[in-house]
C-alpha cells in the first residue's frame, strides 16, 4: 500500500498539487469574444445603476419622479470628469448642490449617504443665496426656482455640472435637463455647455441621454 492509500498527510497534500495542476493543463482559457462579452456585462451592470432606483427606508415618502432624478444626481458624478483644479482641496466634501424647491425628501441624502466621489466624501447641500452657488460642482434647479438665469449666471464658467429641470434649461445655458415621457425620466444635455467649462461626460452617460446638444446644432441655433 503506497502512501497514498494510506492518507498520509503529505500524500494528502502532493495528490492536491497534483489534482490542482492536472485541471489546470486541461483548462479552457476564455476566447476573445467571451472576454468581451464578459466586459460588456460589467458595464450594462454600471449603466442599469442609472436606471434602477437604490433601497430606501419604507417611510420615504418621496414622489416616484424625484427618486428616479435623486438616482440620477447620484450616479452622475461616477460618469462626468472634472480637471484637478476644480475639485476641493483637503477634506472639503464634493457637493451636489439643490437650489430652490427641495423635493426630494431625504431620498437623495439616503443614497449617497457614506459615498465617496472623486477621492472625496460627497455632501448634499440646499443652497438659498444665488452666492454661495460657486462653491458646487454639481447644481441642480429646480423648477419653482425663477431665477435660474441668474443661477446659472452666477455659475457661468465654472466648472460646475448645471441641471435642471425645465425646456428652457438647456437654452439658457445648462449642462444637462430632465424631463418627463410617458411617466419616464430622461435627460437632455448640452455637450457644448460641458466642453466650454472643461467638463468631460462619459460616453456611456451620453448613450442615455434623450438628446444631445453638440457645438454644431449650437452653432446652427
Amino acid at each position: 500500500m503506497d502512501a497514498f492509500e494510506r492518507g498520509h498527510p503529505r500524500a494528502l497534500v502532493l495528490r492536491g498539487i497534483l489534482v490542482f495542476r492536472l485541471q489546470y493543463k486541461n483548462r479552457i482559457l476564455p476566447t476573445a469574444l467571451e472576454l468581451r462579452s464578459r466586459a460588456m456585462l460589467r458595464l450594462v451592470a454600471a449603466l442599469s445603476l442609472l436606471l434602477t432606483p437604490l433601497p430606501l427606508p419604507a417611510q420615504n415618502s418621496t414622489a416616484p419622479e424625484y427618486l428616479a432624478k435623486a438616482n440620477y444626481l447620484a450616479n452622475f458624478p461616477s460618469f462626468v470628469d472634472w480637471p484637478p483644479e476644480a475639485l476641493p482641496s483637503g477634506n472639503v466634501p464634493f457637493l451636489i448642490c439643490v437650489f430652490g424647491e427641495f423635493a426630494f425628501g431625504t431620498s437623495l441624502a439616503e443614497m449617497t449617504r457614506g459615498t465617496t466621489v472623486h477621492d472625496r466624501h460627497l455632501e448634499i447641500r440646499w443652497i438659498h443665496k444665488p452666492q454661495e452657488l460657486s462653491s458646487c460642482q454639481i447644481l441642480f434647479v429646480s423648477r419653482s426656482e425663477q431665477r435660474y438665469n441668474h443661477a446659472l449666471d452666477v455659475v457661468r464658467g465654472r466648472m460646475v455640472l448645471t441641471v435642471g429641470e425645465t425646456p428652457e434649461f438647456i437654452a439658457a445655458g445648462g449642462i444637462l435637463s430632465f424631463s418627463s415621457e410617458q411617466g419616464a425620466i430622461q435627460f437632455d444635455v448640452n455637450l457644448e455647455a460641458a466642453n466650454k467649462v472643461h467638463l468631460k461626460i462619459s460616453s456611456r452617460l451620453l448613450a442615455l441621454a434623450r438628446h444631445i446638444v453638440n457645438d454644431a446644432e449650437a452653432a446652427k441655433s
